[in-house]
């Protein structure tokens, strides 16, 4: 129950630990979509930092052993602040500035085995009306036992619909609407066998979608039948999660495989009853010390009777870059991609990336020609925290039908 997967994507605090900024602006668009997190604030330690004063980071690397972080040996510092004001120029929410700000910590000095926890809070401002904020938390306790997140967002956001399907999409139509709400998720998981982390999720969320009027007047797709509506959504979920990357803010190698199924009901006082499952997979491998090559998979689904904004989303949670993040959705979505990373001298790097996915009714429409939606492009990193290594994403991407510009804290996947 994302606030709406559809303009950029919400701040994914339990992907990588830091969420992406189109994350928190997705959790605060559609928030009746909640379940899942282009990169706005998308993810985020195989990294040394140089102690060389009070004016720098504490020298520490953070290394993990099967899923189980040693403790920074030189730190003396708690934690890692990672503050960035970020500028945002997006077809689906116009220009204007993203504040993050996230503190990556050790829960429990005296646990030198649970992951880094982080908790942070996001903010919306751009030319077209439209504002939001998020505040989040992502804690890992006992060991590494338990991991317990939650989020809460608030949006007022202005973007366009297009329309349910691939032929709605291509044709270009759009119908400008408003929506404003409110969305909350939390979860909690517990490691398994084989460092899975298994547990529940709840998401609660009510919003308005109205129309909004602007000055032009050409062919608009058919208005969605909850406009001017107050619809609340509530659901409960299931998610399984298993994390192997030694850095989960700059995997290098490892793996990521993630699972989540969300069931709205009527009976829990949602107002449609349908079911959303999303599944990601993606794999890191270390060409040099300096050189990372990252293949992810995502796979989502719906089934039921959901809101418009409750359906596969195109362009969000970047998957993929390159696309207006809403134009594309329909009940079924994959899109695959692989990305080259380089690290360069200074804190900079580089990266260049292509992909391929689609969205479709059903299961006997996948893989048609003609609904092929590829994209591709490349992006410069700057490194925030040398403690953690989460960086500053800048990316330009090409999709089917126009350029896209992008920033975000932390990798895209």
């Amino acid at each position: 129950m994302n606030l709406r997967r559809t303009l950029v994507a919400v701040i994914d605090c339990t992907r990588r630990g830091f969420p992406p900024v189109s994350t928190l602006i997705y959790t605060c668009l559609l928030l009746s979509c909640l379940s899942a997190a282009q990169t706005g604030i998308a993810s985020q330690s195989d990294s040394q930092a140089n102690n060389s004063g009070p004016d720098t980071p504490a020298q520490a690397e953070l290394s993990h052993s099967a899923g189980k972080p040693e403790e920074p040996s030189q730190s003396k510092r708690r934690g890692s602040f990672v503050i960035a004001p970020l500028p945002i120029s997006s077809p689906a929410l116009g220009t204007g500035i993203v504040p993050v700000f996230g503190y990556i910590f050790k829960l429990q000095k005296s646990d030198p085995v649970s992951s880094p926890s982080v908790i942070g809070a996001a903010g919306l401002v751009t030319n077209n009306g439209s504002r939001a904020f998020t505040v989040f938390a992502d804690l890992f306790l006992n060991r590494n036992t338990y991991r317990v997140t939650g989020l809460y967002a608030h949006g007022d956001i202005n973007y366009d619909l297009y329309g349910v399907g691939i032929a709605a999409g291509n044709a270009g139509r759009k119908l400008p609407l408003q929506q404003t709400g409110d969305v909350f998720r939390g979860e909690l998981l517990r490691r398994t066998k084989w460092d899975f982390f298994v547990g529940g999720r709840f998401w609660t969320g009510g919003s308005r979608v109205e129309p909004r009027r602007v000055s032009e007047t050409a062919p608009q797709p058919q208005p969605p039948p909850d406009i001017g509506l107050d619809t609340n959504l509530r659901a409960v979920g299931f998610h399984v999660k298993r994390e192997t990357a030694p850095n989960r803010f700059y995997p290098t190698t490892g793996s990521l495989l993630d699972f989540t199924s969300d069931f709205f009901s009527q009976t829990l006082g949602s107002k449609y009853s349908f079911q959303s499952y999303r599944f990601t997979f993606s794999k890191y491998g270390s060409l040099n010390n300096k050189q990372v090559l990252a293949y992810n998979l995502f796979f989502c689904a719906t089934g039921g009777e959901p809101p418009f904004y409750g359906n596969c989303i195109y362009g969000t949670n970047n998957e993929l870059r390159g696309y207006t993040a809403g134009r594309y959705l329909d009940r079924y979505m994959f899109a695959t991609q692989l990305e080259y990373r380089l690290s360069l001298p200074k804190r900079f790097g580089i990266v260049g990336f292509g992909g391929v996915g689609e969205v479709f009714p059903g299961s006997t429409q996948i893989f048609s020609v003609n609904n092929v939606l590829p994209a591709g492009g490349g992006g410069a990193r700057f490194q925030l925290s040398k403690t953690y290594r989460v960086n500053l994403r800048a990316d330009f991407a090409r999709g089917k039908d126009n350029w896209t510009w992008s920033m975000g804290v932390g990798e895209a996947f």
